[in-house]
């Protein structure tokens, strides 16, 4: 695996599926449905239904859960959450990034390497 990765190649990625998603929708007429708070519930309850794979699994069984319900439950999250990003016009690539940087301030390498501790609490 490459360490760094190609934005461009992101970036037309990102655009390919948001595409693909609004074409896939927009043939069955469905964005009269599409509002922020209902796509923000169905990405919760896609959510709900990747966690309920690994609900009561030791972590052995989880080794062992189904990969393609995973990828499809995970596939479901992912179209909800590109719906609500295509509905407030935000650029993907661009809050990601914007949110590492937050993410990189709040949890230095130095104090968080190995630990799975909330930054508040990093000291």
């Amino acid at each position: 695996m490459p360490d760094k990765i190609n934005p461009f190649f992101i970036m037309n990625d990102i655009e390919t599926i948001t595409k693909r998603i609004v074409e896939f929708r927009n043939e069955r007429n469905w964005a009269q449905f599409h509002n922020p708070k209902d796509l923000a519930v169905a990405l919760s309850i896609e959510a709900a239904e990747l966690n309920e794979i690994f609900l009561w699994k030791s972590p052995a069984e989880v080794e062992a859960v189904n990969r393609e319900r995973v990828a499809e439950e995970l596939a479901d999250v992912l179209v909800y959450a590109f719906f609500i990003a295509e509905k407030y016009g935000f650029d993907v690539k661009d809050i990601i990034m914007k949110k590492m940087e937050k993410n990189a301030a709040k949890y230095p390498v130095e104090k968080s390497r190995n630990l799975a501790t909330k930054y508040t609490d990093l000291g």
